[in-house]
């Protein structure tokens, strides 16, 4: 039997509903050579990759787990649905604040809190030398379209930095934002029931565009659920705004499941959220609590990798997956900073840990293969972080199924030791603080 890639069985699915549908299959021989056609590899490698990715806000892990959303379960039962987390590694240089901006730019850039420098939704200075998917997308291909739904102005003009200098005047093609400034046509009110017009009203805007221009990477932003949770917490209120954001997310898919049908395009949906709530009522977030930390992710997708099946995944593990997918190249500079995994395709570690201990870096990994060669290298400074560029040493080639390695800094003394490990499928990257 050939091996057929996913996305290839579902392309060949939908002509043939279409075909069905028009009357034009009749005999069941024709339904067998067309599919046999269709199963061509090279009709695979010709098809588009698009990929959009939803936030929706402030929704905990437990209550997506057991409100019914069946729109997000029917994603779940072709892709796959994962406990995740945001918050970076608590306790160290890299722990995050669970606040939204925050979880959205690691999203954005695959790193945490300590690279992008996002702390808090006043955004008030992020670093714009780690770049976002958008740019990176870009950067590679020019020509590539890109789009934000969301009520929410500076998830554009902030985080992605539409037309900003700092982000080498990055164009985002369609957008449809702002609407919480609108209160001529969104009138506020106590309830908050005009947050939810607004989500209306941008997942109308993302399936049109979506239906009809088809832009290859996209960013929808759903608001309604964390208004919801900060007013009434553990509710009955904050279920109701679950079911309705699975409609909405409904509507996304079937406009997605529509293109992939009559087009050569592969769509991947991912829907996720950026922080969990308080245990005690479910009204606030910001800390580092498990159930502020805990969060998800749903996608289309099939395939989960060793590293998707065996961890759990972070919020910055979204990025190098939607890259990944896009066919997009990290730059060395940028492979270097990426804190995330991808979770599906080839990946050979992850967990990366380091201590200093009498003038010698111990360093750990989880190999996720059971055979290849890691390097490892060593910067004693961040030049990254202002634009510049980092000086790397080898300092070592182990096997990977090795998962340690141990590094003499005695002639290297520094209060700051960057480390990347590159394996034969991925990277990782690991910092020692000692200030």
């Amino acid at each position: 039997m050939l091996n057929i890639a996913p996305e290839t069985k579902r392309y060949v699915y939908g002509q043939l509903l279409l075909l069905a549908n028009a009357s034009v299959v009749k005999h069941l021989s024709a339904i067998i050579v067309l599919a046999f056609f269709f199963q061509s590899p090279l009709l695979a490698q010709n098809r588009t990759p698009k990929a959009v990715f939803v936030i929706v806000d402030g929704i905990p892990a437990d209550v997506i787990e057991k409100v019914p959303t069946p729109h997000l379960d029917s994603l779940a039962n072709i892709g796959f649905y994962k406990r995740a987390h945001v918050g970076g590694q608590k306790g160290t240089y890299s722990q995050t604040p669970t606040i939204s901006a925050v979880g959205y730019n690691s999203l954005l850039t695959g790193t945490w809190v300590n690279k992008h420098n996002v702390w808090g939704n006043d955004i008030k200075a992020p670093n714009y030398h780690y770049p976002t998917l958008f740019r990176l997308l870009k950067n590679q291909y020019p020509n590539k379209k890109t789009a934000v739904f969301s009520s929410w102005l500076d998830n554009r003009t902030k985080l992605v930095g539409d037309g900003l200098p700092q982000t080498g005047n990055l164009k985002v093609d369609y957008h449809a934002d702002g609407y919480e400034l609108d209160t001529v046509n969104f009138p506020h009110d106590k309830e908050r029931t005009f947050m939810n017009r607004i989500d209306n009203r941008v997942i109308d805007e993302a399936v049109a565009c979506l239906t009809k221009q088809a832009p290859d990477l996209s960013w929808v932003y759903l608001e309604f659920t964390d208004d919801i949770g900060h007013k009434y917490g553990d509710s009955p209120q904050m279920d109701e705004a679950v079911r309705k954001m699975d409609a909405q997310i409904g509507q996304l898919s079937r406009a997605l499941q529509q293109r992939q049908q009559q087009f050569p395009e592969d769509w991947l949906l991912i829907i996720t959220t950026d922080h969990g709530r308080d245990v005690k009522t479910g009204l606030n977030h910001g800390g580092q609590s498990d159930r502020e930390r805990t969060t998800w992710v749903v996608s289309n997708q099939p395939g989960l990798n060793a590293y998707g099946q065996q961890l759990e995944p972070g919020i910055v593990d979204l990025m190098p997956t939607i890259a990944r997918f896009m066919r997009i190249q990290f730059p060395k500079d940028v492979a270097q900073e990426v804190d995330g995994v991808p979770l599906t395709g080839p990946v050979s570690l992850a967990n990366p840990q380091a201590t200093l201990e009498d003038d010698t870096l111990k360093i750990q990994w989880k190999a996720l293969e059971p055979t290849g060669t890691v390097n490892v290298w060593l910067a004693t400074a961040n030049q990254f972080e202002t634009g510049g560029k980092d000086t790397y040493q080898l300092v070592g080639k182990v096997p990977l199924k090795q998962q340690q390695f141990s590094v003499p800094v005695k002639g290297k003394p520094s209060s700051f030791y960057k480390i990347w490990i590159e394996g034969p499928a991925n990277s990782v990257n690991k910092w020692v603080v000692l200030k």
